[in-house]
């Protein structure tokens, strides 16, 4: 599946393309295949969303990074207001494992949380204080979460995209793009994090 069209760069955050460069040659180890800069005003926030999340995914009350645990799309707006721009990271994977629950999904989807993860962190260092990570993938870091106990790495938690009340189809479409749904085991399908900047 292609890579959505590229986004016309928006310089909002006072992110430089080099710095956009660096960040997608990092992420390529990861499997991350492009990053795109965006106005947080794209971000679509749907509480139908929250639905899916409460009621079509095994996640729900069982992992400390899926609701409830995470804000409720109320607060999510109040978040997002504090912030002007964001990051649209966007990798790809085969269709063949993703209703498996397996060790070789489990290490791709660690594989993405640390990755998005270190982008973060690069864009702290780089003075972007608030930098945010929402990652494309569920938390797969231990193989069953600990919720409701406390979580085993608090410094590595953070929401999926999904969690946090985002409609992904609708924020692409704001950003002039779209994604296919994969219908075929042989298919591939794309998957997005955000990083929120400031």
């Amino acid at each position: 599946m292609p890579l959505p069209k590229v986004v016309p760069f928006r310089n909002e955050a006072g992110i430089s393309q080099a710095l956009v460069q660096r960040l997608g040659d990092a992420g390529k180890k990861y499997g991350l295949g492009a990053i795109f800069p965006f106005s947080i005003d794209k971000i679509c926030v749907a509480e139908w969303v929250h639905l899916k999340c409460r009621y079509g995914c095994n996640n729900y009350n069982t992992n400390w990074c899926c609701p409830p645990a995470t804000p409720n799309p109320e607060k999510v707006r109040s978040i997002l207001s504090e912030y002007r721009s964001a990051l649209l990271l966007v990798g790809s994977k085969s269709c063949s494992d993703f209703y498996r629950n397996n060790q070789q999904k489990r290490a791709g989807q660690v594989r993405c949380w640390k990755g998005t993860l270190s982008l973060e962190r690069m864009l702290f260092l780089e003075g972007y204080y608030k930098s945010f990570s929402l990652v494309g993938e569920c938390c797969a870091l231990c193989k069953e979460c600990a919720f409701p106990e406390s979580c085993r790495f608090p410094q590595e938690k953070r929401p999926s995209v999904e969690s946090f009340s985002i409609d992904v189809i609708g924020t692409l479409k704001n950003l002039g793009t779209t994604s296919k749904v994969a219908t075929h085991t042989k298919d591939t399908f794309n998957y997005y994090g955000i990083i929120l900047l400031e």
